[in-house]
């Protein structure tokens, strides 16, 4: 009898190799990558107050999280049976899809935007992600364990809850989600990214956030940037060339 694994396993291991993958590639680019930066690294080590190995061990510490909450929702949810779902056609989901992306969405913005209106809420738990003022990959979930299961791990579930998809179709919109929260804390602004000319919401978009200019603004993530435009927290900015290299995300004034 082979080995096999199971697809709720699947939908919560491989979003965290995924993440790990994808912001290697930006480690191993390294230098090359300088034309494209939205910070200079003299910013990056004199801005940010955290050394990379504790960022390493704080994204360890909230993975771990993740995939115990992540087992333990398959565990209540799963068919006594123990047959798994039928996967369904392509456009349901594409349809699957979308709803999951509007309830993350909606889920990130207020909950994130919460933590910055509430001072104890910023203080304790949501500043620790803003210790990294130039945002880089592999930092991209850098949070307070407790802000990582509010944001992440709670808005995950709501999504895969509440859009009806299977455990298959989650490994994939999971591992899509995980690239595009990567992308957007990369800290570089490549022209060839695909994502960025399908989303608004990228990796420009979210350092103007991280800036203390930007802190009340550019709460959306990781998809649309619809709420903040609907609620009037929307910064929009300019891409300019600096004469050392790279760009500099700098916002549009009124």
């Amino acid at each position: 009898m082979g080995f096999t694994v199971s697809d709720e396993v699947l939908g919560t291991l491989i979003p965290v190799a995924v993440y790990w993958i994808y912001s290697g590639i930006f480690v191993i680019l390294g230098d090359r990558l300088d034309n494209y930066r939205l910070h200079t690294k003299a910013e990056e080590e004199t801005k940010n107050v955290v050394s990379k190995w504790m960022v390493v061990k704080g994204v360890f510490v909230q993975q771990a999280f993740q995939i115990a909450v992540s087992l333990l929702l398959f565990t209540l949810i799963k068919d006594e049976t123990g047959v798994p779902k039928p996967n369904p056609p392509l456009y349901i989901i594409a349809v699957q899809f979308v709803i999951a992306m509007f309830v993350l969405d909606t889920w990130q913005y207020f909950m994130h935007r919460y933590m910055h209106i509430n001072k104890f809420l910023y203080k304790h738990i949501h500043s620790k992600h803003h210790t990294l003022v130039v945002p880089y990959a592999f930092g991209a979930l850098y949070n307070h364990p407790l802000e990582g299961l509010i944001l992440d791990t709670a808005g995950g579930a709501l999504a895969f809850l509440l859009s009806g998809m299977t455990p298959r179709v989650g490994v994939f919109f999971f591992s899509f989600a995980t690239i595009k929260t990567v992308d957007d804390h990369c800290g570089v602004w490549l022209p060839i990214n695909f994502l960025h000319f399908l989303f608004a919401n990228n990796s420009a978009y979210h350092d103007v956030h991280h800036q203390l200019y930007g802190t009340k603004y550019n709460f959306s993530q990781p998809f649309f940037v619809t709420w903040d435009k609907i609620l009037g927290t929307y910064m929009p900015y300019s891409l300019v060339k600096r004469k050392e290299g790279g760009f500099e995300a700098r916002p549009i004034k009124d």
